[in-house]
């Protein structure tokens, strides 16, 4: 193994999902050779979007050059894409990186920094429709790889995401001592975790409630995009 550490930088950002940060977060710091920072503007607490405070480990400007920038979804990730210093940061990472990713609907963040044109990506069912109006490719895979590009799905998807990083970095036998460590064996109580497979009442109930929310992210991101040209 290289002994020059795989370096990793976790984008926060105001109202994120903590499982979109977390769950990759806790596959990388473990894994051999790999170096994880907890990146944001300044180095105040950020809150999740259930007030969870996270300490950011290096800001934009101290960060180091990233192997590897993830970028996490979460209710925020509107505010994120209309805030100039966040979207020049992720711009700029992306560029020196060997990967760009993303969890849940942060492929809509690289969506409004213009990274996703052309390109297949993936992100929550429900706000996956979004990644076209970016110019990128809507994919409804798990974890999607596109050239240096890798996005995860909705939320949960993020360990899986970052387990598939680790292979390819390290190698199979280290994602799988990885995913060991943290028994990672899902057994959900219900088969509900796709619009594809959850009773049709169910679905219909969230559409109703996540309805107001999503329109309001679908106007953001057509603004975003159009800031692009």
């Amino acid at each position: 193994m290289d002994d020059k550490p795989f370096v990793v930088g976790l984008l926060l950002f105001p109202r994120l999902t903590l499982l979109d940060l977390i769950g990759p977060y806790q596959v990388f710091e473990r894994a051999p050779g790999f170096e994880t920072h907890l990146i944001a503007k300044t180095t105040a607490p950020v809150a999740d979007s259930s007030g969870v405070a996270l300490v950011p480990t290096a800001t934009f400007a101290s960060a180091p050059q990233l192997d590897l920038l993830c970028v996490p979804g979460g209710p925020g990730e509107a505010d994120a894409y209309e805030d100039e210093d966040t979207l020049g940061f992720v711009r700029e990472a992306a560029a020196k990186a060997q990967y760009v990713t993303s969890v849940c609907t942060g492929s809509l963040i690289l969506g409004a920094a213009g990274l996703l044109r052309g390109r297949r990506a993936a992100s929550h069912w429900a706000s996956r429709e979004m990644i076209a109006t970016f110019g990128g490719i809507p994919d409804e895979g798990r974890v999607v790889v596109d050239g240096n590009l890798i996005t995860g799905g909705g939320v949960t998807a993020g360990i899986d995401f970052a387990l598939e990083v680790v292979a390819r970095i390290r190698g199979a036998e280290s994602a799988q001592m990885r995913q060991l460590s943290l028994e990672y064996a899902p057994a959900p109580p219900f088969d509900a975790g796709s619009p594809d497979t959850a009773p049709p009442q169910v679905v219909d109930k969230l559409w109703t409630g996540m309805e107001p929310f999503l329109a309001q992210r679908r106007e953001r991101a057509k603004r975003a995009a159009a800031r692009l040209g």
